[in-house]
């Protein structure tokens, strides 16, 4: 067989194969490869080419090393489980985080927004336009520069902000009893519990202080004449128990801007100026706040609360009619008095047509109606405001030519801070 085999093969060098092979058995030419999991694989296959033996070794698997190799994969990974349950544990740990901050933010702050109605800004607007108003009437002569007027605004605006909340504060505390019996108070903060009697009183204090820092910022006759008006801002809650009009009352303490605007730039009050801008402001919040009073009338009838929603009742319409009236007429005496010219007396007319279809168009037994008139009186405001401004441009410019370097910004510096 052997004989027959080397006549096959009578091309191959039988000694030459043999030693080839011998040769590198020696030489440990034969590399074993292994896999990551430390089995080694290895399979030969050996076939002819150009006469030459060639052999080559071939990874081969079995079912024991793959077996093998994936129990050393799990060994050495993290499991599919493992991973879903840090997602899990981290996310949790997020939204615990999350709930806290919201928890916080719930029930130890937005209570204190509630109870100065900083949520509802209508009434920092409707308070702060009478001032506005006030500080560019008084800023026409051109004596200070239009940044002083500019920062006395300002001012004005953190105060309305302040002052606002403070009156609203001293207003729950006061009507704590009543406002649990009225369908639309009872969830305020003092009634449900969520702020109590000496909280809310610390906290008054903390915004009757900032705001007592931010009046000593004006001139000493301003200090004193928005100092007054603290009797106003602490009595008015209670008139809606002795008098059939607490919206006049309202409207005598709401707008006291109109006087401390203009007395802020210039450092006295011009009466031809800043008492018919004052009743008209004060007529105008008789309006607004009548409207607004509408919505509890008959929470206010049963517990015995007087308002001009009630004490008007039938005469309602003619009555507002009246009050826009006499809110016009104050602001014409003061355009007239302070000079303003024709952009000013349209911006009055649009006033009067925009309140004259409030009125025409009110529905006083509809809450939802007047909540959204008496929402609207804030564009009533920046109407003015924007007459006042293009009314008196022109003569602002010229005062200021004259002025311009001799101003006297001692009047408009601050009592304490100067």
């Amino acid at each position: 067989m052997l004989h027959t085999s080397i006549r096959r093969y009578n091309m191959i060098d039988i000694k030459r194969i043999l030693k080839y092979a011998t040769k590198r058995c020696l030489n440990n030419s034969i590399r074993l490869k292994s896999c990551p999991c430390g089995n080694m694989y290895l399979k030969n296959q050996r076939y002819l080419d150009n006469s030459r033996l060639h052999i080559k070794y071939v990874r081969a698997h079995s079912t024991q090393s793959d077996h093998h190799r994936q129990k050393v994969v799990i060994e050495t990974s993290t499991p599919k489980i493992v991973i879903d349950k840090i997602k899990v544990e981290k996310l949790a740990d997020e939204k615990v985080v999350e709930t806290s901050l919201e928890m916080i933010w719930r029930e130890k702050i937005v209570p204190y927004i509630q109870l100065s109605r900083w949520d509802k800004p209508i009434g920092v607007y409707l308070l702060y336009w009478p001032c506005s108003w006030s500080i560019a009437l008084a800023s026409l002569p051109g004596s200070v520069p239009l940044g002083t007027s500019i920062q006395t605004a300002a001012l004005f605006l953190a105060g309305a902000g302040l002052m606002r909340g403070a009156g609203c504060t001293i207003n729950d505390l006061w009507d704590r009893d009543i406002d649990a019996k009225v369908e639309r108070t009872k969830d305020r903060p003092l009634v449900s519990g969520a702020i109590s009697e000496t909280r809310a009183v610390a906290f008054l204090a903390l915004q009757l202080s900032l705001g007592l820092g931010v009046l000593l910022q004006l001139n000493c006759y301003s200090v004193v004449l928005g100092a007054s008006s603290m009797i106003l801002v602490i009595t008015y809650p209670l008139a809606k128990r002795f008098t059939n009009y607490p919206q006049m009352f309202l409207g005598a303490t709401f707008n006291w801007g109109a006087l401390l605007g203009y007395t802020a730039i210039q450092g006295h009050i011009e009466p031809a100026i800043c008492l018919p801008l004052y009743l008209s402001a004060l007529a105008w919040t008789v309006l607004y706040d009548t409207i607004y009073a509408h919505q509890d009338k008959r929470d206010d009838a049963r517990l015995g609360i007087k308002s001009t929603a009630l004490t008007f009742g039938e005469h309602t319409k003619p009555a507002l009619a009246a009050a826009l009236a006499i809110s016009l007429s104050g602001l014409t005496l003061a355009g007239h008095s302070a000079g303003l010219t024709s952009p000013y007396y349209a911006a009055l007319a649009a006033y009067a047509t925009h309140a004259g279809l409030q009125i025409y168009t009110l529905n006083p037994d509809n809450p939802e109606d007047c909540a959204k008139k008496f929402k609207s009186n804030s564009m009533v405001g920046l109407i003015i405001l924007l007459g006042i401004l293009g009314g008196g441009y022109h003569q602002y410019m010229d005062n200021r030519q004259k002025h311009r370097g001799k101003e006297d910004l001692s009047v408009a510096r601050s009592c304490f801070f100067s």
